[in-house]
């Protein structure tokens, strides 16, 4: 599926505002990636887009592999004259390059498309699972990627780190600003072949989320008082049977107690 036009990939390209946003959360995802001092590296920018996160690559002295679906954003950075080299692909197919080729890999604002289902072909899992598998043979043992991303929700998480789970990745979540609705951003930090420690850095507000404590804390958001899960309580029953009215679909009458019509007892 391709999201930008040319029109709208050249505009996006020429925003000053756009170029500050992901030059700020390309330098934050370059640091997560805890890379060699002093040492050019060859990276793998995933969604790379027209370019402008591999420009701060280039300009911290790294070579990088640009990968996206966007032939305009692409073309834009061709025109651009961007340093690193290109390359269409849809990321749920999978990165088609050799083990060990990458000592990292970036992503901004593209993982969370993962999630969607563009085609009635289309499984979220599977598409994950297909990406990580194949990023994580890419990459050299002991490196990272970061994934910068916009979840929807707890789920989308749960998800998104299951799947790079079974991959063979091992990792965190790192959330910046977590107390400001605007400033607040996540980056998915996951570890090759080896775990490690998320970085602290004592200028920002950082809150960092071990995988384990996202699934738990997920889990117990849905518990009420007596552990009964509140997905199948009465309020939830009654939206989704509100839902299938709208639908002109056929619903049991509520009832006071469950929302759902019981068989009577004799």
């Amino acid at each position: 599926m391709q999201f930008y036009n040319e029109a709208e990939a050249k505009k996006y390209s020429q925003n000053s505002r756009m170029i500050e946003i992901q030059t700020q959360m390309s330098e934050r995802a370059v640091e997560l990636l805890n890379l060699p001092e002093e040492q050019s590296c060859y990276l793998l920018d995933v969604g790379c887009g027209s370019g402008l996160s591999g420009d701060y690559l280039s300009e911290e002295g790294h070579y990088w592999v640009g990968v996206d679906i966007s032939t305009a954003m692409l073309d834009v950075a061709l025109d651009r004259e961007v340093e690193g080299d290109l390359l269409v692909g849809d990321m749920g197919q999978g990165m088609p390059f050799r083990p060990g080729t990458f000592d990292g890999c970036i992503s901004i604002s593209a993982l969370q498309w993962l999630c969607n289902a563009d085609k009635r072909s289309h499984s979220p899992p599977k598409r994950l699972y297909t990406f990580f598998s194949s990023l994580y043979s890419s990459l050299s043992r002991g490196s990272r990627a970061v994934f910068q991303l916009y979840p929807e929700n707890s789920e989308q998480l749960e998800l998104i780190t299951t799947q790079a789970m079974r991959a063979g990745f091992s990792g965190g979540m790192v959330v910046d600003y977590p107390n400001s609705s605007k400033a607040k951003k996540f980056f998915l930090c996951l570890f090759a072949g080896a775990s490690g420690v998320l970085p602290k850095v004592s200028k920002r507000e950082v809150s960092v989320l071990l995988w384990i404590h996202c699934l738990f804390l997920h889990r117990c958001r849905f518990k009420n008082m007596k552990g009964k899960s509140a997905k199948k309580g009465r309020d939830w029953i009654l939206e989704k049977k509100e839902r299938r009215r709208r639908q002109g679909r056929e619903v049991r009458a509520d009832t006071k107690y469950t929302g759902r019509q019981r068989r009577p007892h004799f």
